[in-house]
């Protein structure tokens, strides 16, 4: 490990033996320890470096806000997103880049991968951020993953699918249904699913965007919908909703932002933004 570790920081290794010494010195307790000619961190020293990871990290950031700060930037970026990945994704940039930059103006605009795509395109919008089924290279633009991050099936906390078997997708598909528009990419993966389990799509469907009126209506009638993970675990604690033991195996998992080939070039927000998304992209 020390050959390896001189190797790649381009110094000896008895130099960096004496750092490890030096350093063992300074905590008052062994950091290292060998096993069969092999070097592993002890508990004190996997603690110590946890904490230069993070020293280290909030060094990177006080660089990162000092350029933005320096900058002076105060253009505006354009983003369109669908709603299971705005309320996880978003906030924590858009608040590093109000900080970082207090004159720059942000618009998100909420809807589906197929109406938000030509708007892409044509240059409406700047970035665009969707969960993708299928994922492909597509022409011009730009793309990277941002999450990955299960879908799960949620109801009301009393509905009678609480407790069934874990793929009982037979008698959920009987349920009303709250999904994407019919021309949607989400909406497309939901009925390969259910063509996974054998079943024909539902029937009884209500088409929304909304997780905040999907939670509504799960008041009000027995329906069954799709919340990403995070965001039905955030609700079921609340009380809002129960997490049904349903298998995705999944579906529509990964998040991703695509944007035209060098933006950057002409619009420096959006350079200042994709700067903010990779400091805080979970």
């Amino acid at each position: 490990m020390v050959a390896r570790v001189a190797e790649a920081l381009n110094v000896t290794q008895p130099a960096i033996s004496k750092q490890i010494n030096e350093l063992e010195k300074l905590v008052g307790a062994q950091i290292v320890k060998r096993e069969r000619n092999r070097l592993f961190l002890t508990p004190i020293g996997i603690r110590l470096a946890e904490h230069a990871r993070q020293v280290l990290n909030q060094i990177d950031r006080a660089a990162f806000d000092i350029e933005a700060m320096s900058s002076g930037t105060s253009g505006s970026i354009a983003i369109g997103s669908v709603s299971s990945v705005s309320p996880i994704i978003l906030p924590a940039p858009i608040a590093l880049l109000k900080r970082s930059a207090p004159e720059a103006n942000i618009s998100v605009i909420e809807g589906h991968f197929v109406s938000l795509f030509p708007l892409l395109e044509s240059g409406a919008i700047d970035l665009l951020m969707a969960r993708i089924w299928q994922p492909q290279e597509l022409p011009g633009i730009e793309q990277m993953v941002l999450m990955q991050e299960p879908i799960d099936v949620v109801a009301r906390r009393d509905h009678p699918l609480v407790r069934c078997a874990k793929d009982d997708w037979a008698e959920a598909v009987t349920w009303p249904w709250i999904l994407s528009q019919a021309n949607s990419i989400a909406r497309q993966a939901v009925d390969a699913l259910f063509a996974d389990y054998g079943l024909a799509p539902p029937t009884n469907t209500i088409a929304s965007l909304s997780l905040t009126l999907n939670l509504e209506i799960m008041k009000q009638i027995p329906a069954l919908g799709f919340f990403p993970r995070s965001l039905a675990q955030t609700h079921a604690s609340r009380g809002d909703i129960a997490v049904l033991p349903l298998e995705t195996k999944g579906l529509l998992s990964e998040a991703r932002c695509f944007w035209r080939q060098s933006p950057s070039a002409t619009n420096s927000t959006f350079d200042l933004f994709m700067k903010c998304l990779q400091q805080t992209r979970p």
